[in-house]
């Protein structure tokens, strides 16, 4: 005869990426805070595969080991989503959760939201409303529709909420809680590696000249690295930029991949530019805080640099984060060598811009989105557990 345990609410969170760790380390934290208790499960995609962008990065952040791992890795966008679906919904047959929790844009956020409204759980998204307003972006799909299927959304900045509202979202359903990767950055900016450090494990302690400091540059997004000509022109003018101060450039998996693909690993040996394995959190972390400025088609690296300080150009021509731009130290810089170069001459000429630290960036988002879980399901029944 089956019998029941005491009803308990749980929640399955999920991660893929590199800016999925920083966000939910905190979180899960502070769930752990929540009175009644709540059951946790931590369910990793495996859409990141590389060791340096997924054990060390559990490792930096203090995280616990996943409780499954879907193992998908790399494939087409559709390959990608279809196979987190298949291998995510036999882990919500086996104990259904209250909700599953994710957080950003990327394909295993979709593919997770969407298997869990199909069987009637709720979803919790955090992150919720940021909009670029380029559905050429399949990160813009998966916001858009990750926001469609979700009970609760949870916003980092003003005009998110605003995003939604006009999208005709019910104010009940939106909570302004801040930026959580910020909580991460905040905790873990002591235990950032110096900078000298890293340059000696990559056997170049003398890379970096006295005086002249560095630039960071990153690239990942399928717009700036699929297409040869586009990869080659930022890469050719992130050699002009080097003449002027050297450029440390961790190198993605996938850009590293389309590099030798298209035969441009050659132009990065110039001396100047240090290219660099992907890196954990905290070597990451070290690297930008000491940046003179910082390029990159990252939308974590801009709220990063905001953060920080540190002017940060996105080679993009639009950013789902306005707020980096209209009160932090980022600004849109495009594709055009001429313009890149250009800002980057102003900021090494005058520091460039600093910004300031949007409301609620205060390392205290993971806590309030605790908060308005635990009171959301204490109106909610508990689902019991058969044994």
């Amino acid at each position: 005869m089956e019998r029941c345990t005491s009803p308990q609410h749980h929640i399955v969170c999920v991660v893929a990426a590199r800016p999925n760790f920083m966000k939910m380390a905190p979180i899960l934290a502070a769930l752990r805070l929540v009175t009644p208790p709540l059951k946790l499960t931590l369910v990793h995609t495996g859409q990141h595969y590389d060791a340096a962008m997924n054990s060390e990065f559990f490792d930096a952040l203090g995280m616990p080991a996943p409780d499954v791992n879907l193992g998908v890795g790399s494939g087409t966008h559709a390959q990608q989503t279809a196979d987190v679906m298949k291998r995510f919904e036999p882990i919500l047959e086996q104990h259904p959760p209250s909700a599953v929790l994710v957080v950003g844009d990327v394909n295993s956020t979709l593919a997770c939201a969407l298997v869990a409204a199909k069987k009637g759980i709720a979803v919790i998204h955090v992150e919720a409303g940021l909009r670029s307003f380029d559905r050429s972006m399949p990160e813009e799909i998966n916001r858009l529709l990750t926001d469609q299927l979700s009970e609760l959304l949870f916003t980092s900045e003003p005009g998110a909420g605003q995003n939604l509202l006009r999208e005709g979202y019910p104010p009940s359903r939106l909570h302004f809680v801040g930026n959580v990767m910020i909580d991460s950055l905040q905790r873990q900016l002591p235990n950032a590696m110096a900078v000298t450090q890293l340059i000696a494990n990559a056997g170049r302690p003398d890379f970096l000249q006295a005086g002249r400091g560095y630039a960071v540059l990153t690239l990942h997004r399928p717009s700036n690295v699929d297409d040869g000509q586009r990869l080659r022109t930022l890469i050719e003018t992130v050699v002009t930029l080097s003449a002027q101060v050297p450029v440390m450039f961790p190198i993605h998996p996938r850009t590293q991949a389309k590099l030798q693909q298209f035969g441009l690993s050659g132009l990065l040996d110039t001396g100047l530019i240090l290219a660099l394995p992907p890196l954990n959190y905290l070597q990451m972390l070290g690297l930008m805080k000491d940046a003179r400025l910082v390029l990159t088609d990252s939308g974590g690296i801009q709220e990063e640099t905001t953060a920080l300080g540190v002017p940060c150009l996105t080679l993009r021509h639009n950013t789902e984060r306005p707020i980096t731009v209209t009160q932090g130290s980022n600004t849109v810089a495009g594709h055009e060598p001429a313009q890149i170069l250009s800002l980057c001459e102003d900021i090494l000429l005058s520091g460039g811009k600093v910004g300031q630290i949007p409301r609620l960036w205060d390392g205290h988002a993971a806590t309030r989105i605790a908060v308005a879980i635990g009171a959301w399901l204490a109106l909610r029944p508990a689902p019991s557990v058969r044994l």
